[in-house]
């Protein structure tokens, strides 16, 4: 599908194949009902054009006609349905967040992300704790789960590379899960209209490999012991 990868970022994680895929069975099947329509439109502007003297003929439908496009609409519904519940569960189900992933608090107010690392002893509430600001770092092939919790108005985490969406609402602690496959230099923007500084909400996502990913974690932890 490389002539068509314009249409979407590229993909760095594991959820790419999936999503891309329900993404372009959707376009293909809603560009076709585009293009049919548009035909249809078309004809129908010049076939049933004013002319003169011309008598007007007033029609009420066609029950068959009527039946078979809601069967073919609510077949396509269906079938896209199926096609998308595996998907649906694997990404979002109850049971989906690997048990050997590693968990990232993300707490989102207006207008900044702010990343918590339980530092490395891997525990949450700890000295070694640190918070990052609009800087988000992950290690290459490892699940990752975020714990999004928003402090004032709804927002949404979304990495569009890792094909990753998730909103954030006051009130609740909402997991989500990904796994980077490429190490490098992402975009994280919130997805949802939050206020008047909407736009600033951004962050740069750094994917490093594991070794430079706990290097990178220790020089963290000792600037933390520092101060």
């Amino acid at each position: 599908m490389s002539w068509i990868s314009w249409m979407l970022p590229h993909g760095a994680s594991t959820f790419v194949g999936d999503v891309d895929r329900i993404y372009y069975i959707i376009l293909v099947i809603t560009g076709v009902a585009f293009v049919i329509v548009e035909i249809g439109l078309v004809r129908f502007l010049i076939k049933y054009r004013a002319r003169p003297g011309r008598p007007v003929r007033y029609t009420h439908g066609n029950n068959t006609a009527e039946v078979i496009w809601t069967s073919v609409v609510a077949v396509t519904v269906v079938v896209l349905g199926l096609l998308s519940a595996p998907v649906w569960k694997r990404i979002k189900g109850r049971e989906s967040l690997p048990a050997n992933a590693m968990v990232i608090r993300v707490h989102v107010k207006q207008f900044e992300w702010n990343f918590i690392y339980a530092g490395p002893d891997g525990k949450f509430d700890t000295p070694d704790d640190f918070t990052r600001r609009n800087q988000l770092h992950l290690p290459v092939n490892r699940p990752v789960v975020v714990e999004l919790t928003s402090e004032d108005v709804i927002h949404s985490f979304n990495i569009p590379a890792f094909r990753i969406k998730q909103d954030a609402v006051p009130g609740m602690l909402i997991r989500a899960w990904f796994q980077p496959t490429e190490t490098g230099v992402y975009e994280l923007g919130c997805a949802e209209l939050c206020g008047l500084g909407h736009y600033k909400m951004r962050a740069v996502v750094t994917v490093l490999s594991p070794e430079e990913y706990q290097r990178w974690l220790g020089q963290q932890s000792t600037t933390v012991a520092s101060k």
